[in-house]
């Protein structure tokens, strides 16, 4: 629900973009094949800036400073930085699915749902130096136009890995054997989205030592917006973007959440299959939530759904005062309509991640929602002292 806003004035706006020191940070969660409902907000987010810019081939790298992902919101990220265009990354996903989602030979899918070698070809060939997958792009390419955030976890030292090309970073010093800026950008993207039963690990050589990566949906960053605001603002990690409501603007987007939920048995009927259906689910979405929660309690939150009928949107000053809050902040996302047959189908484990047949439906749902829900005013946040009372 949007807050009421005052609406900057065009020349206000343009001076807002060109000639303020406002940073801009854009985060999209992890959620498979669900991204395609994220790209149709994002599409309307660009085709809000080109309207306001007058341009029609503006691209959001030329809008925000530091993109954020993981999982598959670590691949539309990677995208924005590279400079593409939010049609360009969707066609993507629209051509590419059936590639990524490759079914494992019969005899080795005990191990594992889908085959990682498509989607590292792709990847390895959309993300080079040269022609076509002749060189691969480091993670410290100067193709990337601006700060870029992806999140992985380490599955062989069990600890997150929220990895940036930040140059600030301590561990992307040029001098150190181990340089994570030398890391290619298709082997990270294969390790955010390297989902555990779905694709194998990813192995990453660093120095000399070697890890094993999966996707990044299991670790607390799922929805990656908080720590990209670490990342921007906490000194460690060198960056220290002023943390202010007037200084700095966060864009959330999710991967239309869905709720997890025991099967409709007696309790006593419930088996290990069904806990195992739910457990990771469960976490994972309620840890995503929680990450939004403390957005707008650090934050100014301009647009955003109820959180739950208790503390409805968080929307305004809650523990730190106007001035105090950190950045301003607007969350795009909504849950599945559980009236809807196909919307149905997707609170089911099985059918969330990689279900290609319901594009067509998150395409429709995405659209809706961005007609209703992403306005420039969102964009470029300047409040009435009313909002405050």
């Amino acid at each position: 629900m949007r807050r009421s806003s005052g609406i900057l004035s065009d020349a206000s706006r343009a001076k807002h973009i060109k000639g303020c020191a406002v940073k801009r940070i854009l985060s999209i969660d992890g959620g498979g094949i669900r991204g395609v409902f994220s790209l149709q907000i994002l599409a309307a987010i660009e085709a809000l800036f080109r309207r306001q810019q007058q341009k029609d081939d503006l691209v959001l790298a030329k809008v925000f400073d530091l993109f954020a992902g993981t999982s598959t919101g670590a691949i539309i990220a990677t995208c924005l930085s590279w400079g593409m265009a939010v049609r360009e990354i969707e066609d993507l996903y629209l051509q590419c699915g059936p590639e990524i989602f490759a079914k494992e030979h019969w005899y080795t899918r005990w191990k594992r749902k889908y085959r990682s070698e498509p989607i590292a070809r792709r990847f390895a060939r959309k993300f080079c130096e040269g022609a076509e997958g002749s060189e691969p792009a480091l993670l410290g390419s100067k193709r990337l136009l601006t700060r870029l955030l992806i999140v992985m976890r380490n599955a062989s030292t069990g600890s997150p890995w929220p990895i940036s090309n930040n140059p600030k970073a301590i561990f992307n010093d040029p001098s150190l054997p181990d340089c994570n800026l030398n890391i290619p950008i298709w082997k990270l993207l294969r390790a955010s989205t390297a989902a555990p039963t779905y694709f194998e690990p990813e192995e990453i050589q660093l120095g000399d030592h070697s890890f094993l990566f999966v996707d990044g949906g299991i670790t607390p960053f799922n929805n990656p917006t908080l720590m990209a605001v670490f990342m921007a603002t906490l000194p460690p990690y060198g960056l220290s973007w002023p943390a202010s409501r007037e200084l700095l603007h966060v864009v959330s987007i999710g991967t239309c959440s869905v709720r997890a939920k025991l099967p409709h048995k007696l309790a006593s009927d419930v088996n290990l299959l069904d806990a195992a259906r739910f457990l990771p689910l469960a976490l994972m979405d309620t840890i995503a939530g929680e990450q939004d929660f403390i957005c707008r309690v650090l934050g100014d939150c301009v647009h955003g759904a109820v959180i739950d009928s208790e503390v409805k949107e968080l929307n305004k000053p809650t523990l730190l005062s106007r001035d105090e809050q950190k950045f301003t902040y607007v969350r795009y996302d909504q849950a599945f309509d559980a009236e809807h047959s196909k919307a149905l189908q997707l609170s089911k484990a099985e059918a969330e991640l990689d279900d290609l047949t319901l594009i067509p439906l998150l395409q429709k749902m995405g659209r809706d929602y961005a007609s209703k829900h992403v306005h420039l005013e969102d964009l470029f946040p300047q409040k009435n002292e009313a909002d405050y009372a």
